[in-house]
């Protein structure tokens, strides 16, 4: 995903004209450095200076949480995309219904969802409780999912292996085993192909109470033999034990003429209930990432007014817009903002237009957030990237 800034600059009088000018700068047939939209900002309750500083810090705060879970959401629908992933991604990420380039080219304020009549420390309150909200929700959703993901892969691992670990119901029929004796019962064991002979002299003597010649091989891999093997029920833990000893594998194994069906019905049951669960998981996590994305675009407006009017003063006076670099122009661009707003000079250890406007002098202790001398800049500057590549 290309990277977008979040700019402000002293409106001088005139917003429109001066954002005329600076996009002639470097979004013209003569500068096609940059894609060029205003980025409309309402006017909020501004309340002291104190609040606007101690926002500041919040705000910068807010800002890296809702990149990360903005990001999130995006591994999320990546890794249920799965090998679509690298086609299909892209395509999935939209904010209502529009693409991430066209909603923050026609970026409005969402009065209804965030009213303008609240002051901006409910604002970015508004703000974090419906991210905070999405990152709950999104993470027990996701936690519910891994635990029927985690079932059904484990039914389908019981269908693959060899014999001494796979599910063996498929290859004991009835007339394999001894039904419905007081005293005896059916063992299957799953015997190494280089212990086969020992298996045939053995078995029988492992144990007294073994039934002669009652062994039998019904199945067969690459690495095992299953054998069915007649004893008395009392002896059976001794012959496990036994058979232990000789490395021959008794399964836990009870014979049911019903399993093969009832197996099939779990594993359908459970692909099919995972299979709903992705596609609703998918969904919500799509309308979800457009939720938190709204939410940060907001947010980064925020900080844009809030910084404006502490670098700037009052009453605001600028203009807001974001800039889309194209490849490489990020330099050029910046020198020609720094160029042409340098004069505004100032550092992160002052916002000049707020104090001269307020009558209160700066202090070294009134810092940016986030900010420290070689990342400062003349102007409002704050930049949004979604990390699409990270795998």
């Amino acid at each position: 995903m290309p990277e977008y800034w979040f700019v402000s600059v002293p409106g001088e009088g005139n917003r429109t004209v001066t954002f005329q000018n600076f996009k002639a700068k470097i979004a013209s047939s003569q500068n096609d450095l940059a894609e060029v939209a205003p980025l409309p900002i309402p006017e909020f309750k501004i309340g002291t200076l104190d609040t606007l500083v101690l926002l500041s810090e919040d705000l910068a705060k807010q800002d890296t949480a809702f990149e990360s879970s903005a990001n999130k959401l995006v591994d999320i629908i990546r890794s249920l995309l799965g090998a679509e992933a690298a086609t299909k991604l892209a395509g999935s990420l939209s904010v209502n219904e529009k693409t991430i380039d066209n909603f923050l080219k026609t970026f409005q304020w969402n009065t209804m969802k965030y009213r303008t009549d609240k002051s901006l420390v409910e604002l970015a309150e508004l703000l974090n409780n419906e991210v905070a909200s999405i990152d709950t929700l999104m993470k027990n959703k996701m936690a519910n999912y891994s635990v029927v993901k985690g079932n059904l892969q484990g039914i389908q691992r019981r269908e693959v292996g060899n014999l001494a670990s796979r599910n063996i119901v498929p290859f004991v029929k009835k007339e394999h085993v001894v039904l419905d004796s007081e005293y005896l019962e059916t063992l299957v064991v799953a015997v190494p192909k280089t212990l086969y002979k020992d298996w045939s002299n053995k078995y029988e003597s492992l144990t007294q109470m073994v039934v002669p010649r009652s062994s039998n091989k019904i199945a067969e891999d690459e690495e095992y033999g299953l054998y069915t093997v007649t004893l008395f029920r009392r002896i059976s833990e001794d012959f496990t034990n036994k058979c232990r000893e000789e490395r021959f594998i008794v399964r836990d194994f009870k014979y049911s003429e019903d399993a093969i069906e009832e197996q099939r019905r779990e594993l359908e049951e459970m692909d099919a209930s995972e299979k709903e669960l992705w596609a609703t998981i998918l969904r919500l996590a799509k309308t979800n990432f457009g939720e938190v994305f709204q939410a940060w675009t907001h947010l980064k407006s925020l900080r844009v007014f809030v910084e404006s009017v502490l670098r700037y003063g009052l009453p605001p006076d600028f203009v807001g817009f974001t800039i889309k670099p194209k490849l490489k122009q990020d330099k050029k661009i910046l020198d020609i903002l720094t160029t042409q707003y340098g004069h505004l000079g100032g550092s992160p250890s002052s916002r000049g237009g707020a104090h001269h406007h307020g009558g209160e002098d700066a202090t070294g202790d009134d810092v940016i957030p986030g900010f420290n001398e070689k990342d400062y800049r003349p102007f409002v500057f704050f930049s949004l990237k979604l990390d699409t590549e990270r795998q």
